[in-house]
């Protein structure tokens, strides 16, 4: 296991299944995390039929070396973690909505609203264009208002990356940034227990709240490393 500690950042590596077990009870602030799940399979970059995943994710069932985990596996840890009155934000698409719901909701978790990312562009498919990705807004414990009542529309518009991407599922910091911001206070701690190529963190430190991100691939908690490493560099330069 390698892992890189800050006063406000902590990023571990290894299996977030064992890592989360040293996190104590009711200490996690929010929880916003993109985890890996079953992927959509129907049409190729073109829309047409296939046996393959849509768009970019054609060529290989399982996008990423470590894809075999059930849901229930860290569900349970994320709500022994979390602080009560608090929430979490679960990305997840169509295939996985539902089963995912479910589990949160066994586990103790209460649904405020299921949120919609529309993206700036989509994937072709013979079954309409999938522009969108679903969020999970749950919380523990009672009910908590946003931090800005304005902003509570169930469809958040952020563009989408385009071009090279540090992770296939890369989501943009700003929609990050969005959720962190509405649902903690500076100096608080944020979790993602999956943190692929770092988004979130760079949220957390692009708005003052300490991290706690992990990965198993190796390869992109060294991407994660660097990108902190620049993002924390370009604040305090920032700030000279």
């Amino acid at each position: 296991m390698k892992y890189k500690m800050t006063e406000n950042i902590k990023l571990l590596q290894g299996d977030c299944l064992e890592l989360m077990k040293e996190i104590p009870d009711k200490s996690i602030d929010l929880v916003v995390t993109d985890p890996p799940y079953k992927i959509i399979k129907g049409g190729d970059s073109n829309g047409k039929n296939s046996k393959r995943p849509q768009g970019i994710l054609k060529g290989s069932r399982n996008l990423f070396k470590y894809q075999n985990i059930k849901i229930s596996d860290w569900m349970d840890e994320l709500y022994r973690v979390l602080k009560e009155d608090s929430h979490i934000y679960i990305f997840t698409n169509l295939t996985n909505l539902k089963e995912m719901l479910d589990e949160s909701l066994k586990t103790g978790f209460k649904i405020h609203n299921i949120l919609i990312w529309e993206k700036n562009n989509c994937t072709p498919s013979q079954f309409y264009m999938k522009n969108c990705e679903y969020v999970l807004f749950l919380r523990k414990g009672k009910a908590k208002y946003i931090n800005n009542i304005g902003s509570s529309k169930t469809v958040h518009k952020f563009n989408n990356i385009i071009g090279k991407k540090k992770h296939p599922c890369e989501k943009p910091v700003d929609l990050l940034q969005f959720y962190i911001l509405n649902s903690s206070q500076e100096n608080d701690i944020v979790l993602d227990p999956f943190m692929g190529s770092g988004s979130t963190g760079v949220a957390c430190v692009n708005t003052n709240r300490k991290f706690i991100g992990m990965e198993l691939d190796e390869n992109y908690y060294q991407i994660t490393e660097k990108r902190i490493e620049e993002e924390i560099d370009k604040e305090e330069n920032d700030r000279k």
